[in-house]
């Protein structure tokens, strides 16, 4: 997009990786540190100078925020108000994302779709540190940051994402496809519990066009937003993994996982109307196509293929497809 990039993150944290399979460094300025780190993330960001800020940085597993309640707060919580204080005192900035989750609303496990005005909560920590984040950013954007010259801060909240290059611990897709590459049987400690689904390029073509639009037109478009599949894509965890399996070839089948397990909601869905009305926004791929892309991109990857290559495909696929069904343009909105 020839934007001049700095990205600021921990090491990776399991190999493979996406950041060094796809040498995402080549091309940008990319700084090994902690967002817990106020002096240095200052310090970079003085550096950089960035007009355009998204705040991505997180201990995002569940599961482990049970094993590390204290460090999940800290990265979510302090990480987002040092990233806001840093971005306050260097003054270059004008727009900023926050992307925090969809699960920083007070699950009450209803069918109903949580929107942008429905109570914030968390009964684990991940969750509740998510919630935390969004109060940050209220206080921050409502104390300091002016509605005339910003920065324009917002946050997204996004459905559960899926695609090639994850390779986390204790997350369903990279679980999945470990038990696949390995021929090992699934374990799954919730099978039944649904989750808004979407492709990773989905929230993040939203979370470019929403850090577009604050840049072009500020205040209005510095609150919270939806991103998330259409209410019946949303689908259950075993509905996933044995698409997964399917996918990849093989009898579609999973164990139930025995022994202790930490509470974990059944039934989550999103309402992303907001983000359809007043970005034009919208998803472009199905659930079933966004399984598609993601068992292709593994089994490629694992015959041998490049990972950037994959990745650079998949983004001008969807790119292809978005411009297809883009109602206007950014010049056609302000004629």
């Amino acid at each position: 997009m020839g934007a001049q990039v700095s990205g600021y993150a921990l090491p990776p944290a399991t190999r493979p990786n996406l950041f060094l399979a796809a040498r995402l460094g080549r091309g940008m300025r990319a700084i090994e540190a902690d967002v817990r780190d106020l002096p240095r993330l200052e310090a970079t960001m003085i550096e950089a100078q960035p007009e355009v800020i998204l705040h991505l940085a997180a201990q995002p597993i569940v599961r482990r925020s049970y094993d590390d309640p204290v460090g999940t707060f800290s990265t979510n919580v302090l990480g987002t108000a040092h990233l806001l204080e840093a971005a306050r005192r260097v003054g270059s900035a004008r727009s900023v994302v926050v992307v925090t989750s969809d699960k920083c609303y007070e699950n009450q496990e209803r069918s109903r779709a949580y929107n942008e005005g429905s109570a914030l909560g968390g009964r684990d920590p991940y969750s509740a540190s998510k919630a935390c984040a969004e109060l940050v950013v209220a206080a921050y954007r409502r104390s300091f940051f002016e509605p005339e010259t910003g920065p324009f801060t917002a946050t997204a909240r996004a459905g559960n994402v899926i695609g090639g290059g994850d390779w986390a611990e204790a997350r369903l897709v990279p679980d999945t496809m470990r038990s696949l590459v390995d021929g090992a049987s699934v374990e799954l400690r919730f099978p039944e519990a649904i989750r808004p689904w979407q492709h990773v390029l989905e929230p993040l073509s939203g979370y470019l066009m929403l850090a577009e639009r604050l840049h072009e037109e500020g205040s209005e478009y510095a609150e919270a937003w939806n991103f998330a599949p259409p209410e019946e894509d949303a689908r259950s965890v075993g509905w996933i993994v044995e698409r997964l399996q399917s996918g990849w070839g093989v009898e579609p089948g999973w164990q139930p996982q025995n022994g202790r397990k930490p509470h974990e909601h059944m039934l989550l869905k999103l309402d992303a109307s907001k983000a359809r009305a007043r970005l034009g926004w919208a998803p472009q791929l199905s659930i079933d196509d966004t399984v598609r892309w993601t068992v292709d991109w593994y089994r490629r990857f694992e015959d041998g293929e490049d990972a950037r290559a994959l990745a650079e495909e998949q983004i001008r696929s969807y790119v292809v497809a978005a411009a297809e069904t883009a109602p206007e343009s950014a010049t056609e909105r302000k004629a």
